[in-house]
């Protein structure tokens, strides 16, 4: 079994890359990783079942890890280095660098959930509509001035000037449309740097969806402040909708542009389905959410 290190220099404050966490996986015990790229060739193709694919990085870096993963049945670890890390926050991973290193050592294995469009992959949760922005607005400058509220203080320079679009969404076998700001479709219990879905889980089988209405910016940001200070997602509010599904589909007036993992990935018409247990990644649990307040 051979351990591979990949790490993206420019995630995060920079602080966490190859250097950082060479040093912490020798003290562990992983001597000598043999390291790479995402952007240098040929290097995948040696990757073989079983072996462990380390990538230090955010969502997006771990969203590309994933399908590396996927398609040489390797075994994914996450070194978090990234803004949100929302995918480490399904794991539980630790926050002490020494703590993870040696739980990379030992390699627990857990089958998460997979979502698919478009032979495309997301980990997290794919966007559309005012939620798509803060991968516009959350430069790097930000990010390092707010870490992982940079992705909040972008979604609120926009409330004001959005008025929504006209939707249909369907998961399975329930449906609603109407006029929205944005809509999220997440793989697992939280996205967006840590807003947390009621009941979710990233091995569960199932997509939640997650819709906002267009409301007075006072009430938005109410419904903002408590998601992300309480960690909670209401099923169903006069401000959101809440979906669950193995199967979604988000069908719009005019294209509208989709994010997955912190990426632009494609536009409405939007079809996603859930594969479940079907990637392999150290830890030691799969977190499930609390129940909805």
């Amino acid at each position: 079994m051979t351990h591979w290190l990949v790490a993206n220099p420019r995630a995060g404050d920079g602080e966490r890359g190859r250097d950082f966490w060479l040093g912490h996986l020798a003290a562990a015990g992983i001597q000598s990783p043999v390291c790479q790229a995402f952007d240098q060739d040929d290097w995948a193709r040696q990757v073989q079942p079983g072996d462990v694919v380390m990538v230090a990085g955010g969502d997006g870096s771990v969203n590309r890890g994933a399908r590396l993963c996927l398609q040489r049945e390797a075994t994914l670890a996450v070194l978090p280095s990234g803004t949100a890390n929302d995918f480490a926050r399904n794991l539980n991973l630790p926050e002490q660098p020494e703590a993870l290193c040696q739980l990379i050592r030992e390699g627990p294995v857990q089958q998460v959930d997979v979502a698919e469009f478009d032979e495309q992959l997301f980990l997290n949760v794919a966007h559309i509509g005012l939620g798509t922005a803060p991968v516009c607005e959350a430069d790097n400058t930000s990010k390092k001035r707010f870490g992982r509220f940079s992705y909040g203080v972008g979604l609120l320079r926009k409330l004001s000037e959005k008025r929504g679009f006209h939707a249909r969404m369907q998961c399975d076998k329930g449906f609603v449309s109407g006029r929205w700001l944005s809509i999220a479709i997440a793989n697992g219990a939280f996205f967006g740097g840590g807003n947390e879905i009621p009941e979710a889980c990233a091995n569960d089988g199932q997509l939640d969806l997650v819709a906002v209405r267009p409301r007075p910016l006072l009430q938005l940001l109410l419904t903002f402040v408590v998601l992300r200070f309480t960690g909670r997602s209401p099923r169903r509010t006069s401000t959101m909708v809440h979906l669950k599904g193995e199967r979604c589909s988000v069908t719009t007036r005019k294209p509208k542009t989709v994010t997955a993992d912190g990426d632009v990935a494609t536009k409405t018409p939007f079809n996603v389905v859930c594969r479940p247990r079907s990637l392999r990644v150290i830890g030691r649990a799969v977190v499930t959410s609390a129940g909805s307040a």
